[in-house]
């Protein structure tokens, strides 16, 4: 009989084996000081291009003194047990009804965390006989729910709406073969790595010809896409067409947290039978009320989204006009696509980090194909036009070292030595 343990420890999988190199470094970094877009990695001072701190609300100053009055006045326990049972109050219920009126639906269930409550929202929605239709794309919380989901799954090509057709057409023609079922179709409002918009708008010109439901994960679309910043579906004008929008807390809001909204009745449905928010214990008091103090910002101040994507648009127009790739975002989120292996990759980023003050985030192998590298910079309201010149300036220097083959070392060493 195998030892469960051994198994695990002599294969700790794609990235955890180069635990060793990377712990504190390129995996587990540790940020310093007051989160915003100047912080310290290492005692060195840095711009961060890694938190989605989007409308720079983490540390403003109303937000800072609610969650301070609301720690004080209530503490962390209240309410104690889960929100069925005993974990209930009117300012939880406010939170909802003032999420549910921003997002142009008639109510919304709070949720205590954005990946646990799309896995959750997805379990208490389908059962063996419904079929999940997805994008390539999705989040790590979409795959892992469709993974858990007991009955059929198609996914179609990332954005590709012949071949999201083509899968209706495999769902609706299994669902007739068994007599039972119906179709959710899953995307997200704002793809997260390479910053496109989902087809929201193409997608539910297709509902008089096909019979589905469309539960979109708008993550890093709520509060900086849309006229008033309800997110990608009131920027494509079809957030009515939404039959459930989701959003997490994590991004626009700087906090912890998560929301569903939707019509009234599939609202209570899954306010009385998510299973994850049922049997936990409710959002502690100081979120719920720093989350409202949020949501009033975001509400109420605008400029914070207009300074957002003027900083974003002056980072996209600066990288393009020097030649970089940053594929065909129409989001605040930017991508960088260069050419190069996982050493050239790390190299580059302890290049940018140690002589030039950039922190940003960089995916490679296993995560996208061998022989690709990508940035992710996240711009936020907070970021300044010289923060913007001097990355855009690192970046063309240490581009020009890549292809040069500067990076091209045998050996990168731990970054304990670093």
């Amino acid at each position: 009989m195998a030892d469960i343990f051994e198994r695990l420890t002599n294969n700790y999988g794609p990235l955890g084996q180069h635990r060793e190199r990377a712990h504190g470094y390129f995996a587990f970094p540790k940020l310093e000081g007051e989160i915003g877009s100047h912080m310290k990695f290492r005692g060195k001072d840095m711009i961060v291009w890694s938190l989605n701190n989007y409308l720079g609300l983490a540390n403003h100053p109303q937000v800072r003194k609610t969650d301070a009055e609301a720690a004080a006045q209530f503490g962390l326990a209240l309410p104690m047990g889960a929100r069925m049972m005993s974990g209930n109050t009117n300012y939880h219920e406010q939170l909802e009804s003032e999420l549910a009126e921003f997002v142009q639906k008639e109510d919304a269930v709070l949720l205590n965390y954005g990946y646990q409550g799309m896995v959750s929202i997805i379990d208490v929605l389908c059962s063996r006989h419904d079929v999940i239709v997805y994008d390539a794309e999705s989040h790590a919380c979409i795959i892992d729910g469709v993974r858990l989901h007991a009955g059929q799954r198609f996914v179609y090509k990332h954005n590709n709406l012949t071949d999201f057709e083509k899968q209706l057409q495999r769902a609706e023609a299994l669902i007739k073969k068994q007599n039972a079922g119906g179709i959710l179709v899953i995307t997200e409002g704002v793809f997260g790595m390479a910053g496109d918009q989902g087809k929201l708008k193409e997608i539910v010109a297709l509902k008089h010809k096909y019979s589905f439901r469309l539960l979109v994960d708008d993550a890093h679309g709520f509060g900086t896409l849309g006229k008033t910043g309800a997110g990608a579906g009131e920027e494509q004008d079809v957030q009515d067409k939404i039959d459930l929008y989701f959003s997490t807390f994590a991004k626009s809001m700087a906090s912890i947290g998560a929301f569903v909204a939707g019509d009234k009745p599939i609202i209570d449905y899954i306010r009385y039978n998510i299973r994850s928010q049922i049997f936990a214990k409710s959002l502690p008091m100081p979120l719920v009320l720093g989350n409202l103090k949020r949501l009033e910002l975001l509400r109420l101040h605008p400029e914070l989204k207009e300074q957002l994507w003027k900083n974003a648009l002056s980072l996209q127009k600066g990288l393009k006009e020097k030649g970089f790739d940053i594929g065909n975002t129409d989001s605040v989120v930017t991508p960088v696509y260069m050419k190069g292996g996982v050493e050239e990759a790390t190299a580059m980023v302890m290049d940018l980090r140690e002589n030039y003050g950039i922190f940003c985030s960089i995916v490679v192998y296993p995560v996208i194909p061998k022989g690709h590298i990508i940035y992710r910079l996240i711009p936020t309201a907070t970021h300044t036009q010289d923060d913007i010149e001097q990355t855009l300036n690192a970046f063309e220097e240490t581009k020009k070292k890549l292809d040069l083959g500067f990076y091209k070392v045998a050996e990168i060493p731990a970054m304990a030595d670093v």
